[in-house]
């Protein structure tokens, strides 16, 4: 595990704790990131919580945090490439996350590592199958939370994954993620997060 995954579960709930907020904003409904066991240092999240790798599967790993009362589970993985070249060391996440609390389940969202113009083109694109996206600063959510089973149901099926965005200067960007061990990951996020 890199440097960089020691920051990414404080990330992410960071991001998924503001995705209800913002929707509410948009008058929108809220949107819906072979095992070796992790035995990591959890990282410190907002409000003092902890967040800890569980489990890795080939390029999927499976996160759980406790802020509060409130668990947060999640499979998430980070771009094979990105395009243009210049974004190479600017941190993405692509993540699945459950919220069981707040009633969330299969919540598909991006953290970028640029900023967007909110509501800005961008989509996911999975084999021949595309799903639009809806940007908010540095983030993005399926922008339809209906398909989002349907989308998680090809991402299971497929081997990669490309995030087409626009940055805020009007920079076409893509991202491009494996799909191998996102079953597995996401199907552990699950079952710590019932």
């Amino acid at each position: 595990m890199n440097r960089t995954h020691l920051v990414l579960p404080a990330l992410c709930l960071m991001f998924a704790a503001h995705a209800p907020a913002w929707a509410q904003q948009q008058g929108q409904a809220a949107p819906r990131a072979a095992q070796r066991p992790a035995a990591a240092a959890p990282a410190q999240v907002p409000g003092g919580g902890q967040a800890t790798l569980v489990a890795s599967f080939n390029d999927w790993s499976a996160y759980t945090a406790q802020t509060g009362r409130s668990k947060i589970c999640y499979a998430l993985s980070q771009p094979k490439s990105r395009t243009p070249a210049n974004l190479k060391d600017t941190p993405a996440y692509v993540f699945v996350s459950f919220r069981p609390a707040e009633n969330v389940r299969n919540e598909v969202a991006t953290v970028l590592g640029f900023s967007t113009k909110d509501g800005g083109d961008a989509a996911v694109t999975i084999g021949s199958t595309s799903y639009g996206l809806v940007t908010k600063a540095q983030n993005a959510w399926i922008k339809n939370p209906a398909e989002e089973g349907q989308a998680i149901a090809t991402m299971s099926r497929g081997q990669a994954m490309v995030v087409t965005a626009t940055s805020a200067r009007g920079n076409k960007t893509s991202d491009r993620y494996s799909l191998a061990g996102f079953a597995q990951a996401l199907e552990r996020a699950k079952k710590e997060c019932p």
